[in-house]
């Protein structure tokens, strides 16, 4: 049960910002020497994860190839309980709903309404002057040297005395204006959870339209997401997983809804099911949704990683990254967000994907042997995922 005026410990808040800015490059995990195909082991591999150290109470992956789907289930939904975690279940996607802005800006182009060549101050002239020269392509591919809201001390400062709080989201990147750029546009590639703030700004202005309702029309229609919001608050729609702080000795703490999904809006707000994840990065990495000119923008890389790192070798393309695994590629993007810990990834065509989802938060900064772990059951899984059948 979450208290009516919930505490967290300011390490749990900071790593909402570490999460966004530890920004990796090229990073690789040592695979298991494993058969991919070995069903048995890749559930023991899935159930190791939940027995580790700082370990989440439950883990899900789900692989398609095809029609065919395979789920592998380790620990529960929630603690005190036996209740498995089902491919139904809501849970916060984190940094995965970046490729869900992708969707709906690049769409945007393939109708004219924007281009990749537009700019800040073209679009957003409120936004500082400093700014103005960058322009979406760069805030896709997150080499626009925006400063990152999410690191500002005041935003943190306001998370850490009550994570509820209601933030204006069309406002987040007030706490940077008074910031310039941390590098020349296009100079080089850091991660920015204002870079999918202001693609969404963009989005709005140039169609009048609301953020959600364009998500709803060109995402989740579309795609048949029936499952998949953009909340404001901090409430989960039942049935949920739980997503836990697991610092040990202490006990898992459930933080699932500690914060409001106001404070990260489009780089991280949207909730969703491993089932909707699937069907999302299938059309998505697939080129379902976005023209053949555009997908070839799209799919130009920079050196740059997802974050938390994906499995293999990470390139950052325009809200997609591509992974580079000892068995093959996969496009995808992962994210995670207090609580929880994902990856979506399909193979270029669209018809293989996997979908791999953690109830506590495992990064770079905060548990960092456990996602050289994580990323090697990840590419294990990615391998399984592309062997003939």
């Amino acid at each position: 049960m979450v208290p009516s005026s919930p505490r967290v410990r300011l390490p749990f808040v900071v790593l909402l910002a570490a999460a966004c800015i530890a920004g990796l490059v090229h990073a690789s995990a040592r695979a298991a020497d494993i058969p991919g195909d070995d069903s048995r082991a890749l559930r023991r591999q899935l159930q190791e994860l939940t027995t580790a150290p700082g370990g989440p109470p439950g883990a899900i992956a789900v692989l398609e190839r095809g029609s065919r789907s395979e789920v592998y289930r380790a620990g529960v939904a929630e603690t005190g309980t036996g209740r498995p975690v089902e491919v139904t279940d809501h849970m916060r996607i984190a940094s995965t709903a970046k490729a869900y802005s992708g969707a709906v800006s690049l769409q945007l182009v393939d109708r004219g309404k924007l281009r990749l060549s537009d700019t800040v101050g073209k679009v957003l002239p409120r936004l500082p002057h400093a700014w103005h020269r960058v322009t979406l392509r760069q805030l896709l591919n997150h080499t626009s040297g925006l400063p990152d809201f999410s690191a500002d001390p005041e935003f943190l400062t306001l998370v850490t005395e009550n994570p509820r709080r209601h933030f204006d989201s069309r406002r987040l990147l007030d706490f940077v204006a008074d910031e310039p750029l941390v590098f020349r546009p296009g100079s080089r590639y850091a991660y920015s959870n204002s870079d999918n703030i202001a693609v969404a700004l963009m989005a709005e202005v140039v169609t009048g339209r609301r953020y959600e309702d364009l998500l709803a029309q060109l995402v989740y229609r579309p795609l048949d997401l029936r499952s998949t919001s953009l909340p404001q608050g901090y409430r989960m729609p039942e049935p949920y997983m739980h997503g836990y702080d697991v610092t040990p000795p202490n006990p898992p703490e459930d933080i699932s809804e500690v914060l409001s999904a106001s404070g990260v809006w489009a780089s991280g707000g949207i909730i969703s099911t491993p089932k909707d994840m699937t069907a999302f990065i299938r059309g998505y990495a697939g080129g379902k949704l976005v023209s053949d000119r555009t997908r070839r923008q799209q799919l130009k890389w920079v050196n740059g990683a997802s974050e938390p790192a994906g499995p293999g070798t990470n390139n950052a393309g325009l809200a997609i990254f591509r992974y580079t695994t000892r068995c093959g590629v996969v496009y995808g993007h992962t994210g995670n967000f207090p609580g929880y810990t994902q990856l979506v990834a399909a193979t270029p065509d669209g018809k293989r994907s996997l979908t791999v989802s953690l109830t506590t938060q495992v990064n770079k900064t905060n548990k960092p042997e456990l996602l050289e772990r994580l990323r090697t059951v990840e590419e294990n899984f990615v391998c399984a995922l592309l062997r003939k059948q």
